[in-house]
């Protein structure tokens, strides 16, 4: 669902993820001081490695939702629901993330999604995403140290 917005009041976060190689895959790696900033971050990772992210202007913002039935199961299923975006029309390639909602009890999240339809003119191709898998997947948090973070293989 498409959302009004001012372009004047976007923000973009600092840079706090990593690829990692794996068998005929990719890792992605994120982390903050929340559990929701390591999930946005990773949404971002996701994007980053299908197109370069400082290429992306913030002309749309979609919402999406995603509920799951444990906490690898929402990670999965947002960025199930974020790669759905960007291969459905318009192709939507978001460079900024921020949840509106972000429930650990009942396992779901509502987030806003800033970018603008992928073009091959003006964005370079980087690796299609096929899937997000459970394996591997890893979600470990020190609330104490504030230090969170999410490790997802994506399939490519």
């Amino acid at each position: 669902m498409e959302v009004e917005f001012k372009k004047d009041d976007i923000v973009f976060a600092e840079k706090k993820y990593e690829y990692l190689d794996h068998t005929a895959d990719v890792q992605l790696h994120a982390w903050g001081s929340s559990l929701q900033e390591a999930f946005e971050q990773c949404g971002i990772a996701m994007n980053g490695y299908m197109t370069e992210l400082d290429k992306v202007s913030v002309e749309r913002c979609f919402k999406i939702e995603a509920q799951g039935d444990d906490l690898e199961g929402l990670l999965f299923r947002f960025l199930d629901e974020l790669l759905f975006l960007f291969c459905a029309e318009p192709f939507l390639i978001a460079r900024k993330i921020e949840f509106s909602k972000f429930d650990l009890e009942n396992f779901s999240v509502e987030c806003l999604c800033y970018g603008e339809p992928f073009d091959l003119q003006k964005h370079p191709q980087g690796t299609e995403v096929k899937a997000i898998t459970y394996s591997a997947m890893q979600i470990n948090q020190d609330p104490e140290k504030q230090f969170f973070e999410v490790f997802v293989i994506i399939d490519i």
